[in-house]
């Protein structure tokens, strides 16, 4: 019930930027005809980020000794691997697709349920997918820029990505006592591991950015081009505002 609704919180944010499209020759020639409402919902998610988001992730950095900041890091990062052995496999990578699927096995059992990355050690490095990267590898064009309330940037073919993925995620169709708060609370602690992982470069980023709107969607395509491309993508950890 929970992901429909959220579903359809995101339909109808679409919607309604759309109704915002602009004829601005500038905005047509870096593919953002709802502009205007990008830059509204981006202000409210900045807003959000700089009063809630940045000092809660400020606090944890803190509160939290590095060592065990780094093994809710690698048990979320073990968490998705099986979204990215899927995408992998759709992509027909299966160099990739062994080694994920290695990490996980090894990491899950060795390394105590993710919270050990065992498998960096043996020489098995992580890596990321999505199906919005599988889209881009199969030819799909981004679409209009979109940015969303809470979500960030999630142009059309990033926005299908992401539902695609979790349908990709099998704790998806699992359901046990608490469940739903184990999932709001790995959620939370996914937007707490990269938000404190990268607030000095974000702020970095916003005090030298004359317009840090068209900065973060400059660099959020790159980042995404990068991996659909396999190229060494920079500030690929870039949260999502």
């Amino acid at each position: 019930m929970q992901t429909r609704f959220s579903i359809l919180l995101v339909v109808g944010a679409a919607l309604a930027l759309s109704a915002c499209a602009t004829n601005d020759p500038a905005s047509l020639a870096q593919h953002d005809p709802w502009e205007p409402g990008n830059r509204a919902v981006f202000d409210f998610d900045i807003k959000l980020n700089d009063t809630v988001v940045t000092p809660v992730a400020k606090f944890y950095r803190s509160a939290l000794p590095e060592a065990a900041r780094d093994s809710i890091h690698n048990a979320l990062t073990n968490l998705n691997a099986p979204v990215v052995f899927v995408n992998d496999s759709i992509q027909g990578d299966g160099d990739k697709a062994t080694n994920i699927f290695g990490r996980f096995m090894i990491n899950s059992t060795v390394g105590l349920a993710g919270l050990i990355d065992v498998a960096s050690k043996m020489g098995i490095p992580y890596h990321d997918n999505d199906f919005g990267i599988t889209l881009g590898k199969g030819g799909a064009a981004e679409g209009s820029y979109l940015v969303l309330p809470f979500l960030g940037p999630k142009p059309p073919r990033d926005l299908v990505g992401s539902g695609v993925d979790i349908a990709f995620d099998p704790l998806t169709y699992m359901s046990w006592n608490n469940s739903t708060l184990y999932m709001i609370i790995r959620s939370g602690l996914g937007v707490l591991d990269s938000s404190a992982a990268n607030i000095d470069a974000v702020e970095s980023i916003q005090r030298s950015s004359i317009d840090f709107y068209a900065t973060t969607r400059s660099l959020y395509r790159q980042n995404r081009n990068a991996q659909i491309h396999d190229g060494a993508a920079q500030n690929s950890d870039l949260p999502n505002f």
